[in-house]
């Protein structure tokens, strides 16, 4: 059987890392195996132990893969706004499209493992790997309420949870009227708080 590149071992080693944050995502820790995450790239059941250790560990390091990607998007949004209102505006409704609501898997790392996370033993690794993770993005979003009054990671741990809470409760009423409710109640809600806020004049030259 020839030999592997290093070159094409990472390439699987990054395949197998988008896969399994995306079908963990959509079907939760324990909704597929091993066999068919190297399925979904491509590659056979014993190719992955050259990559991972136990599907446990694959876990935690798909949870923050997953991470790194939600804190990307959130780095390029805030790039893309000059003022740290519209940033925190834009947040939250790329949070609040409709994919995230009705798609198979969240956009959101948090959402995406909360609930698998919550499960697992206390000495699984994905717990801290499900905290740092959480931390990374909690500290983002605070770097943008850092000229507001009072405790910029108070109000980015409030609005966080807000958003998690209702992505969670509204992928879980899809299909009932109750679902759009919850989504269209939190734009409605954060229009009045931050889009007013970000077309005000800026107090900076």
């Amino acid at each position: 059987m020839p030999r592997v590149s290093r070159e094409q071992s990472e390439k699987h080693h990054e395949e197998i890392m988008q896969a399994s944050s995306r079908l963990f995502r959509e079907r939760g820790l324990n909704g597929v195996s091993v066999a068919q995450l190297m399925a979904a790239v491509g590659l056979t059941h014993g190719s992955f132990y050259c990559h991972f250790a136990s599907k446990e560990a694959l876990a935690a390091a798909a949870c923050t893969h997953a991470f790194d990607q939600s804190a990307a998007r959130w780095s390029n949004v805030i790039a893309a706004n000059d003022d740290s209102h519209a940033a925190i505006s834009s947040i939250i409704k790329r949070y609040l499209a409709e994919a995230n609501r009705t798609g198979a898997g969240p956009e959101c790392a948090a959402t995406g493992f909360a609930g698998d996370v919550a499960r697992e033993p206390a000495d699984s690794p994905i717990h801290a790997s499900f905290a740092a993770g959480l931390e990374k993005l909690i500290s983002t979003l605070a770097g943008q309420f850092a000229a507001e009054n009072g405790s910029p990671r108070r109000e980015a741990i409030t609005l966080f949870s807000t958003l998690v809470g209702a992505l969670t409760l509204a992928r879980a009423t899809n299909g009932d009227p109750l679902s759009e409710e919850i989504f269209q109640s939190l734009k409605e809600t954060f229009a009045l708080q931050f889009d007013a806020k970000s077309k005000a004049p800026s107090r900076h030259p």
